[in-house]
């Protein structure tokens, strides 16, 4: 693997992990999870959650990340749940049930 296809590589994991959360918020905006009169089930969210870890385990095997791009995937991820406005809990619940979907085989 060339140094080319490695920096490419990992533009495509930032891409994916950006585009993952962007779709989260789509299905669960970040006013939703700042604002306690607009709570949603807790039903509803572990389905938009799975829904998502779902994309990211299919990343993941037509990928084969190791172990440094799911850490760089799990912290893009982190980074851009938090540039959209989540709270720290949903972050780090959210960031948590990732990488632990991500390590499984």
């Amino acid at each position: 693997m060339g140094l080319f296809s490695w920096f490419a590589a990992n533009e495509e994991v930032d891409l994916f992990a950006k585009t993952l959360a962007q779709d989260i918020a789509k299905r669960y905006p970040p006013s939703m999870d700042t604002a306690p009169e607009k709570k949603i089930s807790a039903n509803r969210l572990t389905k938009i959650l799975e829904d998502a870890y779902a994309k990211a385990k299919r990343f993941n095997q037509e990928k084969a990340l190791g172990m440094y791009r799911k850490a760089k995937f799990g912290n893009t991820f982190r980074w851009e749940l938090k540039e959209l406005g989540y709270s720290k809990e949903f972050i780090e619940v959210a960031t948590e049930g990732l990488i632990v979907h991500l390590s499984r085989k």
